[in-house]
C-alpha cells in the first residue's frame, strides 16, 4: 500500500526515521530488510501481523537492537515499554518505573549510608519517592506497590507501573509495546486518557482497536514494507478494503482480458494454419505457376510471422498486466486451529468454582468468562484450579477432570533457548518429527522457524507454539483454562481463535478484558470476582 499523509502532522520534521533498515538474528534467519519510512512527533499505531517483525523494529527504534545495516535517525533518546514485560517476575516495580537506583540509593543514605556514590545516584532527586507515589495514583495503582517485585502483582498492573514510569521520564519519543495486554476495563480508559494527553512523540504496536482509534496516523508493516496513513485504524481499514476491492476488480478483468487475447491467438494460429493448407493445396493443384507460388508462400510466411508476434505480445502484455493485479491482491496465510473433540457429555460436571457462600459448576460443554479487576485474583483461581487447591480468602476452585489443558497469562512454560520443534517435542514424546512439523505448519510456524529459538519469536508467534503444544495433548484435555488468550495476537489469529473455541466440544474457562473477544465466543456464564472486607467475592 502506498504512503499516505493525510494528517498535517506528517508535514514535520519525523521524530524517527528509517533508512533501508536490515536485521537478522545470530542464526542468520532475517528478521526485517531494507525497512525505510519515517514516524511523525505525533501518536502513530503500528499494526501487522504476528511475526511481520514489529517488536524487532521497536527494539532498533528504541536502540536496544542494532541494525546490520541501514541507519536509524531519532531526534532524542527514546522510552521503550517491552512487550514481555511481565516475564521478568524478579524484577522491582521501582525499576518498572525508573527509579529503582535511584531510590535505593536514597533509602541506603536515610539508614545511614554516606557512600558519595549513592548522593550522585540521588543527585536533586530527593522527592523521587513521593513523584512515585504520584504517578502510581494516576495510574489508578497504590503506593505500597513501589516495594513489590513484577511476580507480586498482577500482569496488568506490571504494564500501567511500567508506563507511569515512562510518563515520569517525559522523553521525546515513547515505544510501546501492546501496551494493554493485560490491562482491565478500568486501567484500559486510564490508559486511553495517557495516551490522549501524552506529551512528545507515541509508536505504539498494538491489536487493540480501540487504542488505535486514539491515534493521528496508523503505519503497518506488510511484506516487508512500512507504509503509514494519516489516520486511525478505522479510516485505515476502509482504505484498505476500498483498496483492496478495487485490486480484485482490476484481477478479475486482468484475468478476462488473459483468456481473450489467448482465445484470439488461438484463433489467430488456426487462420495462419488454414491458410497455409490453403496454399499448399493451390500449389499442388498447379493452379497458380511455381513462381507465383512461391511468393505467395514467403509472402503469407512474413505475414503469419507479424501476426504471431502481435498476438504474442498482446496476450505477453496482458499477463504482464494480470501479475501486477494479482501482487496487489493480499493472499495471506491463516492459521487452523482444529480443536479435538474430548468426548465431554452434556451436562457432565467438570469443575466447580465458588467462594465459600456459593458455587457454581462447570460443565460441558460451557464457555465461562472469569472477570474482575487487575490484582483481584483470577489467574490465582486459575491456577488453584489447575494444582486442585483452596486460596487463602475462600476462594474454591476444584477440577472433575484431570485433563486440563492451561494457557497461563504471564509464563508460557517455554524453554527460551530452545528451539520451536524441541519445545513441543518434550509435551509429545510420542508424537513422530513429521506430525509435530505438520502441526505447527497449521499454525503458520513452518520452514526455518521450526528450528528457530523460542526467545527469536514474537509474543503471537510464542502463543501459537504453545497452543500447538498444548493441542498435542492425547488424550485430548476436557477443559481449557485460558488467562488473556488474546494478549500479543493479530486479528486475524483472534477470529481463528474465536472459530476454534465456538466449535470446540469440552468446557472453557477464560479470563478475558476484551469484551470484543469475550461476546464472539458467545459466554454461557460470567463470574466477576471482587475483592470486599470480608474477602473475595463471586457474582454473576
Amino acid at each position: 500500500m502506498p504512503a499516505h499523509t493525510h494528517s498535517s502532522l506528517g508535514a514535520h520534521t519525523p521524530a524517527l526515521t528509517l533508512d533501508r533498515v536490515s536485521f537478522s538474528w545470530p542464526d542468520g534467519s532475517p528478521a526485517i530488510s531494507g525497512i525505510t519510512g519515517a514516524f511523525s512527533r505525533g501518536r502513530t499505531g503500528l499494526i501487522g501481523r504476528n511475526g511481520s517483525g514489529k517488536s524487532t523494529l521497536l527494539r532498533l527504534m528504541a536502540g536496544e537492537l542494532a541494525p546490520d545495516s541501514g541507519h536509524i535517525t531519532r531526534t532524542a533518546d527514546a522510552a521503550y515499554l517491552p512487550q514481555r514485560l511481565t516475564l521478568d517476575v524478579a524484577r522491582p516495580v521501582a525499576d518498572l518505573l525508573g527509579i529503582g537506583d535511584t531510590l535505593r540509593a536514597l533509602r541506603a543514605i536515610e539508614g545511614g549510608d554516606a557512600d558519595p556514590r549513592n548522593f550522585d545516584a540521588v543527585g536533586e532527586d530527593w522527592d523521587v519517592e513521593a513523584r512515585a507515589h504520584a504517578a502510581l495514583a494516576e495510574a489508578g495503582l497504590q503506593p505500597a506497590m513501589l516495594d513489590r517485585t513484577v511476580g507480586e502483582i498482577s500482569g496488568g498492573e506490571a504494564v500501567l507501573t511500567a508506563i507511569a514510569g515512562l510518563r515520569l521520564r517525559r522523553a521525546p519519543l515513547t515505544l510501546l509495546d501492546e501496551p494493554t495486554n493485560n490491562l482491565d476495563r478500568d486501567a484500559r480508559r486510564r490508559l486511553a486518557d495517557m495516551v490522549q494527553t501524552w506529551r512528545g512523540a507515541l509508536v505504539v504496536v498494538s491489536h487493540d482497536t480501540a487504542l488505535l482509534e486514539l491515534m493521528d496516523e496508523t503505519a503497518e508493516l506488510y511484506g516487508g514494507t512500512l507504509s503509514v496513513y494519516g489516520g486511525p485504524y478505522s479510516q485505515w481499514r476502509a482504505h484498505l478494503d476500498a483498496e483492496q476491492d478495487a485490486a480484485r476488480r482490476a484481477e478479475r478483468a486482468a484475468a478476462q482480458a488473459v483468456k481473450r487475447e489467448k482465445r484470439d491467438r488461438i484463433e489467430a494460429e488456426t487462420t495462419i494454419a488454414r491458410r497455409a493448407a490453403m496454399g499448399r493445396k493451390a500449389q499442388l493443384e498447379k493452379r497458380v505457376p511455381p513462381i507465383v507460388a512461391g511468393g505467395l508462400k514467403r509472402a503469407a510466411q512474413v505475414s503469419a510471422g507479424r501476426l504471431r508476434t502481435e498476438k504474442a505480445d498482446r496476450e505477453a502484455s496482458a499477463r504482464q498486466v494480470l501479475d501486477a493485479a494479482e501482487r496487489r491482491v493480499r493472499d495471506d496465510d491463516h492459521i487452523r486451529i482444529d480443536l479435538p473433540d474430548p468426548l465431554v457429555a452434556p451436562g457432565r460436571r467438570i469443575a466447580t468454582i465458588g467462594d465459600g457462600e456459593r458455587s457454581w459448576i462447570v460443565q460441558g460443554p460451557e464457555r465461562v468468562a472469569l472477570t474482575g479487576s487487575n490484582g483481584v485474583g483470577k489467574t490465582t483461581l486459575l491456577e488453584r484450579l489447575v494444582s486442585a487447591g483452596r486460596s487463602a480468602d475462600g476462594l474454591t476452585a476444584e477440577a472433575h477432570t484431570d485433563r486440563i489443558g492451561y494457557l497461563p497469562q504471564r509464563v508460557d512454560g517455554l524453554d527460551e533457548n530452545a528451539s520451536v520443534l524441541e519445545n513441543v517435542q518434550r509435551a509429545a514424546p510420542h508424537v513422530t518429527t513429521a506430525e509435530v512439523r505438520n502441526r505447527l505448519a497449521r499454525f503458520l510456524i513452518r520452514g526455518a522457524m521450526v528450528d528457530l529459538p523460542v526467545a527469536a519469536l514474537s509474543g503471537g508467534e510464542r502463543f501459537r507454539v504453545a497452543l500447538a503444544r498444548l493441542l498435542l495433548t492425547d488424550p485430548p484435555p476436557q477443559l481449557l483454562v485460558l488467562d488473556e488468550p488474546t494478549n500479543n495476537l493479530d486479528l486475524d489469529t483472534t477470529d481463528q481463535l474465536v472459530d476454534a473455541l465456538t466449535a470446540y466440544r469440552g468446557a472453557v474457562l477464560i479470563v478475558s478484558h476484551d469484551d470484543s473477544f469475550l461476546e464472539r465466543l458467545g459466554i454461557d456464564l460470567t463470574l466477576e470476582l471482587s475483592s470486599t472486607p470480608e474477602g473475595a467475592r463471586l457474582n454473576v
